[in-house]
């Protein structure tokens, strides 16, 4: 007689148990498109910008140094039309002296002090896209969801927001389909105050970044 209640107890224990894992398994959703654009981006001079040997003296003690400004190509080309936006990390992520999206750092010295920053501006008056008699650009904070107006000031590339292009000023509407790109772009480079910096031994200038194409 005592192995009814037993048994009605582990039958009602399984059922709760039933009921709980049901409640607490939410359903996963993949989505994605493949889609049978391509676009290759390339920077001239194998994308290396060399400041060679600084000297010391040549930089401030108390303030930072903006070294000379670098220029390099940079050529988008794609196998069709295709809307598509930049965007750029950094491979030495919190090693920039001011810690913000549009600066990249340069590593640390021997003793882990910051030892610089650069930025890459993109100015679309030295931008030839397709045969677009002007360039404008528009930008994105928020994933391609919402654009900036389109103008033709410069800016730099960013590594939270994107950015587009596009032949429409003024315009909210975001990027346009766009085949081939080509721009000159500028290495705007600064330099930690020294009294910062531990220059017993050399130190090296190592930074790194990479490029993306994100498709829209």
């Amino acid at each position: 007689m005592k192995l009814i209640p037993t048994a009605l107890t582990a039958a009602l224990l399984t059922s709760m148990a039933t009921c709980a894992l049901a409640a607490s398994t939410p359903n996963l959703t993949v989505n994605g498109i493949i889609t049978p654009a391509a676009c290759t981006p390339n920077f001239s001079s194998n994308a290396l910008v060399d400041y060679g040997k600084i000297s010391r003296q040549d930089l401030s003690i108390d303030n930072r140094t903006r070294l000379r400004n670098e220029s390099l190509d940079l050529n988008i080309n794609c196998n069709k039309p295709v809307r598509f936006a930049l965007i750029m990390r950094d491979n030495r992520e919190g090693s920039a002296i001011v810690n913000s999206e549009i600066y990249y750092g340069l590593e640390f010295d021997r003793s882990g002090n910051k030892i610089g920053m650069y930025s890459l501006q993109f100015d679309p008056a030295n931008t030839v896209v397709d045969a677009w008699p002007q360039v404008y650009r528009t930008d994105s904070t928020t994933g391609g969801q919402a654009w900036s107006t389109s103008r033709s000031s410069a800016i730099p590339i960013g590594a939270q927001s994107y950015l587009g292009f596009t032949n429409v000023a003024g315009s909210t509407a975001g990027p346009v389909a766009i085949q081939s790109l080509s721009s000159r772009v500028t290495l705007v480079t600064y330099i930690a105050p020294t009294s910062t910096l531990d220059l017993t031994d050399d130190a090296t200038l190592d930074g790194s970044a990479t490029l993306e194409v994100v498709y829209l």
